[in-house]
Protein backbone atom coordinates (compact mmCIF):
# COMPACT_ATOMS: atom_id res chain seq x y z
CA UNK A 1 0.00 0.00 0.00
CA UNK A 2 1.25 3.44 -0.92
CA UNK A 3 0.89 6.38 1.95
CA UNK A 4 -0.39 9.84 1.50
CA UNK A 5 0.48 10.79 4.34
CA UNK A 6 -3.05 10.84 5.47
CA UNK A 7 -4.50 9.98 8.57
CA UNK A 8 -8.01 9.01 7.82
CA UNK A 9 -9.11 5.45 7.88
CA UNK A 10 -9.03 3.92 5.04
CA UNK A 11 -10.30 0.23 3.36
CA UNK A 12 -8.47 -1.71 0.62
CA UNK A 13 -10.74 -3.33 -1.89
CA UNK A 14 -9.49 -5.78 -3.72
CA UNK A 15 -11.41 -5.27 -6.95
CA UNK A 16 -9.83 -8.45 -8.72
CA UNK A 17 -6.62 -10.40 -9.49
CA UNK A 18 -6.12 -10.47 -12.58
CA UNK A 19 -2.79 -8.45 -13.94
CA UNK A 20 -1.07 -7.71 -16.95
CA UNK A 21 2.25 -8.07 -14.93
CA UNK A 22 3.57 -11.03 -13.02
CA UNK A 23 5.94 -10.23 -10.16
CA UNK A 24 8.55 -11.88 -9.00
CA UNK A 25 7.26 -10.29 -5.60
CA UNK A 26 3.46 -10.34 -5.78
CA UNK A 27 2.33 -10.74 -2.48
CA UNK A 28 -1.24 -11.95 -3.38
CA UNK A 29 0.59 -14.86 -5.15
CA UNK A 30 -1.63 -16.63 -7.79
CA UNK A 31 -5.03 -15.49 -6.45
CA UNK A 32 -5.32 -14.97 -9.79
CA UNK A 33 -6.84 -18.00 -10.65
CA UNK A 34 -10.65 -17.78 -10.59
CA UNK A 35 -10.41 -14.65 -8.82
CA UNK A 36 -9.63 -12.10 -11.94
CA UNK A 37 -12.43 -9.74 -11.64
CA UNK A 38 -15.34 -9.14 -9.02
CA UNK A 39 -18.95 -7.97 -9.95
CA UNK A 40 -19.93 -4.62 -9.87
CA UNK A 41 -22.51 -5.37 -7.78
CA UNK A 42 -20.53 -7.23 -5.11
CA UNK A 43 -18.15 -4.92 -4.79
CA UNK A 44 -20.34 -1.95 -4.70
CA UNK A 45 -21.83 -3.92 -1.71
CA UNK A 46 -18.39 -4.09 -0.20
CA UNK A 47 -18.11 -0.31 -0.61
CA UNK A 48 -20.95 0.21 1.62
CA UNK A 49 -20.54 -2.62 4.39
CA UNK A 50 -16.56 -1.58 4.87
CA UNK A 51 -17.52 2.09 5.10
CA UNK A 52 -16.62 4.29 8.02
CA UNK A 53 -17.33 8.12 8.18
CA UNK A 54 -14.54 10.13 7.11
CA UNK A 55 -12.51 6.91 5.56
CA UNK A 56 -10.66 6.76 2.30
CA UNK A 57 -10.62 4.09 0.08
CA UNK A 58 -7.93 2.47 -2.38
CA UNK A 59 -9.11 0.24 -5.47
CA UNK A 60 -6.37 -2.27 -5.76
CA UNK A 61 -5.78 -5.79 -6.80
CA UNK A 62 -4.39 -7.46 -8.81
CA UNK A 63 -4.21 -4.86 -11.79
CA UNK A 64 -7.56 -2.37 -10.89
CA UNK A 65 -7.28 -0.55 -13.77
CA UNK A 66 -7.79 -4.14 -16.08
CA UNK A 67 -11.30 -4.20 -14.58
CA UNK A 68 -14.07 -2.68 -16.90
CA UNK A 69 -16.46 -1.24 -13.98
CA UNK A 70 -13.53 0.52 -12.27
CA UNK A 71 -14.54 4.59 -13.63
CA UNK A 72 -18.11 3.32 -12.11
CA UNK A 73 -16.47 2.25 -8.93
CA UNK A 74 -14.34 5.26 -7.95
CA UNK A 75 -17.75 7.19 -9.06
CA UNK A 76 -19.71 5.28 -6.16
CA UNK A 77 -17.38 5.01 -3.94
CA UNK A 78 -17.21 9.02 -4.17
CA UNK A 79 -20.87 8.83 -3.24
CA UNK A 80 -20.78 6.80 -0.80
CA UNK A 81 -18.55 9.59 1.07
CA UNK A 82 -14.98 7.91 0.59
CA UNK A 83 -12.66 10.56 0.35
CA UNK A 84 -9.59 10.33 -1.11
CA UNK A 85 -9.99 7.65 -3.86
CA UNK A 86 -6.79 6.13 -4.84
CA UNK A 87 -6.02 3.83 -7.31
CA UNK A 88 -2.96 1.37 -6.66
CA UNK A 89 -1.86 0.53 -10.25
CA UNK A 90 1.46 -0.67 -12.03
CA UNK A 91 0.80 2.75 -13.94
CA UNK A 92 0.52 0.44 -17.52
CA UNK A 93 -2.56 1.51 -18.64
CA UNK A 94 -2.68 5.15 -17.76
CA UNK A 95 -0.19 5.64 -20.44
CA UNK A 96 -3.93 5.99 -22.41
CA UNK A 97 -4.60 9.41 -21.51
CA UNK A 98 -8.10 9.18 -22.33
CA UNK A 99 -7.91 6.21 -19.44
CA UNK A 100 -6.28 8.99 -16.67
CA UNK A 101 -9.22 11.27 -17.86
CA UNK A 102 -12.00 9.10 -17.44
CA UNK A 103 -10.91 8.01 -14.15
CA UNK A 104 -10.50 11.98 -12.92
CA UNK A 105 -13.53 12.51 -14.36
CA UNK A 106 -15.23 9.59 -12.24
CA UNK A 107 -13.70 11.14 -8.98
CA UNK A 108 -10.15 9.86 -8.65
CA UNK A 109 -8.05 11.64 -6.77
CA UNK A 110 -4.53 9.80 -6.15
CA UNK A 111 -2.87 7.79 -8.19
CA UNK A 112 0.12 4.86 -6.64
CA UNK A 113 1.81 3.83 -9.86
CA UNK A 114 4.91 1.28 -9.55
CA UNK A 115 8.46 1.54 -10.75
CA UNK A 116 10.79 -1.02 -9.96
CA UNK A 117 14.03 -0.03 -11.46
CA UNK A 118 16.07 2.48 -13.59
CA UNK A 119 16.19 0.57 -16.44
CA UNK A 120 13.91 -1.99 -18.99
CA UNK A 121 16.27 -4.55 -17.74
CA UNK A 122 15.70 -4.00 -13.96
CA UNK A 123 12.03 -3.46 -13.76
CA UNK A 124 10.65 -5.74 -17.09
CA UNK A 125 12.63 -8.71 -14.80
CA UNK A 126 11.07 -8.01 -12.06
CA UNK A 127 7.06 -7.68 -13.55
CA UNK A 128 7.78 -10.49 -16.19
CA UNK A 129 6.15 -8.58 -18.77
CA UNK A 130 8.22 -6.90 -21.49
CA UNK A 131 7.75 -3.46 -22.43
CA UNK A 132 6.08 -2.68 -18.66
CA UNK A 133 9.06 0.08 -18.18
CA UNK A 134 8.30 2.27 -21.03
CA UNK A 135 4.32 1.74 -20.48
CA UNK A 136 4.66 2.72 -16.69
CA UNK A 137 6.40 5.66 -17.19
CA UNK A 138 4.47 7.32 -19.72
CA UNK A 139 1.54 5.97 -16.99
CA UNK A 140 3.38 8.00 -14.50
CA UNK A 141 4.11 10.96 -16.87
CA UNK A 142 0.16 11.31 -17.60
CA UNK A 143 -0.91 11.39 -14.57
CA UNK A 144 1.55 13.62 -13.51
CA UNK A 145 0.18 16.17 -16.25
CA UNK A 146 -2.92 15.79 -15.46
CA UNK A 147 -2.54 17.17 -11.82
CA UNK A 148 -3.42 14.24 -10.15
CA UNK A 149 -1.62 13.48 -6.63
CA UNK A 150 0.65 11.10 -7.39
CA UNK A 151 2.59 9.20 -4.65
CA UNK A 152 4.64 6.34 -6.53
CA UNK A 153 5.64 2.62 -5.42
CA UNK A 154 9.57 0.89 -5.54
CA UNK A 155 9.43 -2.41 -4.02
CA UNK A 156 12.70 -3.24 -2.72
CA UNK A 157 14.39 -6.36 -3.79
CA UNK A 158 17.35 -8.01 -4.22
CA UNK A 159 17.23 -7.12 -8.00
CA UNK A 160 17.03 -3.58 -7.72
CA UNK A 161 19.60 -2.50 -4.36
CA UNK A 162 22.19 -1.49 -7.15
CA UNK A 163 19.91 1.14 -8.84
CA UNK A 164 17.87 2.53 -6.38
CA UNK A 165 19.03 6.16 -6.42
CA UNK A 166 18.92 5.70 -10.56
CA UNK A 167 15.40 5.04 -10.17
CA UNK A 168 14.63 7.83 -7.42
CA UNK A 169 15.94 10.21 -9.96
CA UNK A 170 14.22 8.61 -12.51
CA UNK A 171 11.03 9.44 -10.94
CA UNK A 172 12.22 12.50 -10.11
CA UNK A 173 13.06 13.27 -13.95
CA UNK A 174 8.92 11.97 -14.86
CA UNK A 175 7.63 14.80 -12.55
CA UNK A 176 7.37 12.79 -9.08
CA UNK A 177 7.80 14.64 -5.97
CA UNK A 178 6.45 11.73 -3.43
CA UNK A 179 8.11 8.62 -3.56
CA UNK A 180 7.78 5.70 -1.21
CA UNK A 181 10.70 2.84 -1.13
CA UNK A 182 8.87 -0.59 0.23
CA UNK A 183 11.10 -3.25 0.98
CA UNK A 184 9.55 -6.57 -0.20
CA UNK A 185 7.21 -8.30 2.34
CA UNK A 186 7.81 -11.96 1.89
CA UNK A 187 5.17 -13.70 1.03
CA UNK A 188 2.91 -14.85 -1.86
CA UNK A 189 5.25 -15.01 -4.85
CA UNK A 190 8.10 -13.27 -2.82
CA UNK A 191 7.83 -16.35 -0.47
CA UNK A 192 7.95 -18.89 -3.03
CA UNK A 193 11.21 -17.45 -4.01
CA UNK A 194 12.55 -15.96 -1.62
CA UNK A 195 16.56 -16.93 -1.82
CA UNK A 196 15.72 -15.03 -5.43
CA UNK A 197 14.08 -11.95 -4.53
CA UNK A 198 14.38 -10.94 -0.75
CA UNK A 199 17.87 -9.16 0.23
CA UNK A 200 19.58 -9.24 3.62
CA UNK A 201 17.96 -6.31 5.31
CA UNK A 202 21.38 -4.79 6.13
CA UNK A 203 22.22 -4.56 2.30
CA UNK A 204 18.62 -3.17 1.97
CA UNK A 205 19.16 -0.86 4.46
CA UNK A 206 22.31 0.62 2.61
CA UNK A 207 20.79 1.22 -0.53
CA UNK A 208 17.68 3.09 0.79
CA UNK A 209 19.08 5.28 3.14
CA UNK A 210 20.96 6.19 0.04
CA UNK A 211 18.38 6.44 -1.91
CA UNK A 212 15.80 8.39 0.10
CA UNK A 213 18.66 10.52 0.72
CA UNK A 214 19.25 11.69 -2.86
CA UNK A 215 15.52 11.95 -2.83
CA UNK A 216 15.48 14.47 -0.41
CA UNK A 217 18.51 16.18 -1.69
CA UNK A 218 16.09 16.26 -4.75
CA UNK A 219 13.36 17.99 -3.15
CA UNK A 220 10.86 15.19 -3.02
CA UNK A 221 9.14 13.60 -0.29
CA UNK A 222 10.21 10.31 0.61
CA UNK A 223 9.01 7.60 2.56
CA UNK A 224 10.16 3.95 3.42
CA UNK A 225 8.14 1.13 4.54
CA UNK A 226 8.48 -1.97 6.48
CA UNK A 227 12.07 -0.69 7.81
CA UNK A 228 12.84 -0.26 11.49
CA UNK A 229 14.11 2.83 12.36
CA UNK A 230 17.80 1.15 14.07
CA UNK A 231 18.44 0.32 10.38
CA UNK A 232 17.45 4.27 8.64
CA UNK A 233 19.62 6.20 10.54
CA UNK A 234 20.30 9.43 9.15
CA UNK A 235 16.78 9.37 7.39
CA UNK A 236 14.26 8.24 10.10
CA UNK A 237 11.93 11.30 9.27
CA UNK A 238 11.46 8.91 6.44
CA UNK A 239 10.25 6.31 7.96
CA UNK A 240 6.10 5.88 7.08
CA UNK A 241 4.85 3.24 9.72
CA UNK A 242 3.19 6.37 12.06
CA UNK A 243 1.72 7.89 9.74
CA UNK A 244 -0.17 4.78 7.89
CA UNK A 245 -3.93 5.14 8.46
CA UNK A 246 -6.07 2.56 9.86
CA UNK A 247 -6.57 0.19 6.98
CA UNK A 248 -9.45 -2.18 6.50
CA UNK A 249 -8.30 -4.77 3.54
CA UNK A 250 -11.56 -6.45 2.12
CA UNK A 251 -9.75 -9.33 0.26
CA UNK A 252 -11.14 -12.16 -2.17
CA UNK A 253 -14.04 -13.61 0.27
CA UNK A 254 -15.27 -9.87 0.82
CA UNK A 255 -14.17 -10.37 4.94
CA UNK A 256 -13.51 -7.29 6.31
CA UNK A 257 -9.69 -8.24 7.66
CA UNK A 258 -7.88 -5.46 9.95
CA UNK A 259 -4.86 -5.10 8.31
CA UNK A 260 -3.36 -2.52 10.66
CA UNK A 261 -4.08 -4.47 13.75
CA UNK A 262 -2.48 -7.85 12.19
CA UNK A 263 0.41 -5.65 10.57
CA UNK A 264 1.65 -4.97 14.09
CA UNK A 265 0.55 -8.10 16.09
CA UNK A 266 1.32 -10.83 13.94
CA UNK A 267 3.02 -9.40 10.32
CA UNK A 268 6.24 -7.90 12.27
CA UNK A 269 8.39 -9.10 14.97
CA UNK A 270 10.40 -7.68 17.92
CA UNK A 271 13.45 -9.48 18.96
CA UNK A 272 16.70 -9.46 21.90
CA UNK A 273 18.06 -6.50 20.30
CA UNK A 274 14.08 -4.34 20.66
CA UNK A 275 14.26 -5.05 24.48
CA UNK A 276 16.66 -2.13 25.66
CA UNK A 277 15.76 -0.30 22.44
CA UNK A 278 14.86 3.55 23.06
CA UNK A 279 12.25 3.00 20.30
CA UNK A 280 10.96 -0.03 21.01
CA UNK A 281 7.55 1.79 22.21
CA UNK A 282 7.12 3.86 18.77
CA UNK A 283 8.43 0.81 16.05
CA UNK A 284 7.04 -2.36 14.74
CA UNK A 285 9.96 -4.15 14.05
CA UNK A 286 10.57 -5.77 10.72
CA UNK A 287 8.66 -8.31 8.78
CA UNK A 288 8.82 -11.04 10.65
CA UNK A 289 10.33 -13.40 7.90
CA UNK A 290 13.75 -11.48 7.95
CA UNK A 291 14.58 -12.77 11.46
CA UNK A 292 13.30 -16.06 11.17
CA UNK A 293 15.39 -16.23 8.07
CA UNK A 294 18.85 -14.24 9.32
CA UNK A 295 18.34 -13.62 12.70
CA UNK A 296 18.73 -10.14 14.75
CA UNK A 297 22.41 -9.32 14.31
CA UNK A 298 21.46 -6.65 11.90
CA UNK A 299 19.43 -4.73 14.74
CA UNK A 300 21.43 -2.43 16.84
CA UNK A 301 19.17 -0.64 19.28
CA UNK A 302 19.63 3.19 20.26
CA UNK A 303 20.49 3.81 23.79
CA UNK A 304 19.72 6.94 25.96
Amino acid sequence: MTESGSSVPRTDLKVGFACNNRCVFCAQGEKRRGHARFDFDELVARMKQAYRPGAGIVLTGGEPTLHPDLPKLVHEARKLGYRPVQIQTNGQLLSYEKKVALLMRAGAEEFSPSLHGSTAEVHDGLTRAPGSFEYSKAGIRNVVAAGAIVVTNTVVTKQNLHCLVETVELLHSLGVRESQLALVHPVGTAEERMMEVVPAIEEAAEAIRRAARRGMDLGMRMMVEAMPPCLMRGVEEAIVEDMIPDTTVVDMDGENFAFSEWRKDEGKAKGPPCEHCAKNASCEGPWREYPARDGWDAYEPFTG
